[in-house]
């Protein structure tokens, strides 16, 4: 039984969320303006028409998310040997050295440290997951997961509103308007780091390694503490032990019904994050016809996103327990019917050639552009993911605790390897072909929720019904 009270796991939990939001103040504003930089840099360094300056935003995110995808087998063991909280910290330590890359862009440097990150990435999310399911039960897990997601996704705030502000009227970006905003991401991402020291770890607990006497043990301190951790501890093994152990248990699981199942809905999460994250926001700024401040409409786009994130993650996370209560795939159903409407209206209001025009463009949708309609589709972006993420938290956590950190590399190199393709493809494609893409992979998405939710809520009427068969 760990020694840590429920409220030690609760301000666990939120010095947790306050770390990734610190960290991510500086890569989610990276990534909503990187197309946008990169391609004003290059624009900038071109003498005879030719620039020292080859990198490219999109094969930047492309390479860091392919990297992250296959990392994410490994992480596991790297987090079973150093624990979740140094694999946090060193995980976010690459963030901050990609992000001073920009201070001064250089086309190595920004490959580079998308390698980097990518490897950085897998342990820093595996870590995140283990340790946010060690600080939750699975009554507390769906809150938890709810409530990091608010406030992680406040990172949106920060970054962008000082792009909406300091890039006002601008339509080129400059070293004046880089320079200051890559050192200011670069810093507060490091305190993020220094905020994680002092996370306190959960002490390991002691099993007989028999798994019908563990159990007893498990029913025994459930009866003794009400708030008994989803994770539980095995018998003391060697580190490499361990690592392989962790390995072998990441394809065992990835091979079950439910997990393959939910892959699709784990792949469907990463093509819109690519989409909302990058994608849409260069889009915009691409989009000329909202006139001279179309750079600017980038970090209120990027503004409008994270507050969507924060007001579905504090709805899910306050109403966590109707959510166990009601079921996870309502609010999943909700967010994918969302989604299918919001891009319905950006293809109305952006030009097909938005997110493929570097110089920008002054092609029209079906519509002339809005960019009120453009703002409010960003909130909608944001809160529908909100819906998905919170979602396959808890479901993950509720349902592998014994299995955490593997069952969160799973998600994240489902996640991740359908970042990697939609940002490449984001290169070539037009955006109602993206949008195409994404709606079908929506569809695919709820159904596979769906049908595992729906799985596990029978299981446990079954449990519940008779306790005496082994579920």
């Amino acid at each position: 039984m760990d020694s840590l009270s429920p409220k030690q796991k609760f301000v666990n939990v939120l010095l947790l969320s306050f770390s990734f939001m610190l960290v991510f103040t500086g890569f989610q504003t990276c990534g909503m303006v990187e197309e946008t930089v990169l391609n004003s840099y290059t624009n900038q360094t071109s003498g005879d028409g030719s620039s020292a300056f080859k990198g490219d935003g999109y094969t930047s995110l492309a390479i860091m998310y392919t990297v992250f995808a296959f990392a994410n087998w490994l992480a596991p063991s790297v987090v079973s040997i150093i624990g979740p909280k140094l694999s946090m910290a060193i995980g976010a330590a690459t963030y901050v050295l990609y992000l001073a890359s920009f201070i001064k862009p250089l086309t190595g440097t920004l490959y580079a440290g998308s390698v980097l990150i990518g490897f950085g990435g897998a342990i820093l999310w595996t870590g995140q997951g283990n340790f946010l399911t060690i600080n939750s039960t699975k009554e507390t897990m769906a809150r938890n997961s709810g409530l990091f997601w608010a406030i992680l996704q406040s990172s949106f705030l920060i970054g962008n509103l000082y792009v909406f502000f300091a890039w006002k009227g601008v339509e080129t970006i400059t070293d004046k308007q880089r320079i200051p905003l890559f050192i200011g991401l670069t810093a507060v991402s490091a305190i993020g780091i220094f905020c994680m020291l002092f996370l306190t770890n959960t002490p390991k607990t002691q099993t007989t390694g028999n798994d019908e006497d563990d159990k007893i043990i498990d029913a025994t301190a459930q009866t003794e503490n009400d708030d008994a951790a989803l994770l539980d501890s095995h018998a003391p093994q060697s580190k490499a032990q361990e690592a392989y152990k962790a390995l072998v248990e990441s394809f065992q699981l990835f091979k079950t019904r439910d997990m393959a199942l939910l892959s699709v809905t784990f792949f469907y999460t990463g093509l819109e994050l690519t989409f909302f994250s990058g994608v849409y926001s260069t889009s915009v700024g691409a989009t000329k016809q909202f006139g001279s401040d179309s750079d600017k409409l980038v970090g209120l786009v990027g503004i409008m996103i994270g507050i969507g994130e924060i007001v579905g993650g504090l709805i899910f996370g306050i109403f966590g327990k109707k959510t166990i209560k009601y079921g996870r795939d309502p609010i999943v159903l909700f967010g994918g019917f969302a989604h299918i409407l919001v891009f319905f209206l950006i293809f109305l209001n952006l030009p097909a050639d938005a997110p493929i025009s570097s110089a920008g463009t002054m092609d029209t949708g079906y519509i002339t552009p809005n960019s009120t309609l453009a703002i409010f589709c960003g909130f909608i972006l944001g809160f529908c993911d909100a819906c998905f993420i919170t979602q396959c938290y808890s479901i993950i956590g509720g349902t592998y605790p014994d299995q955490s950190a593997a069952a969160f590399a799973l998600f994240m190199f489902s996640q991740c390897l359908a970042a990697a393709i939609g940002f490449f493809y984001s290169s070539y494609l037009t955006l109602p072909y993206q949008l195409l893409i994404l709606v079908v992979f929506d569809f695919a998405g709820m159904i596979t929720f769906v049908v595992v939710e729906r799985g596990l809520q029978y299981r446990d009427r079954v449990a519940n019904s008779y306790p005496d068969i082994p579920s």
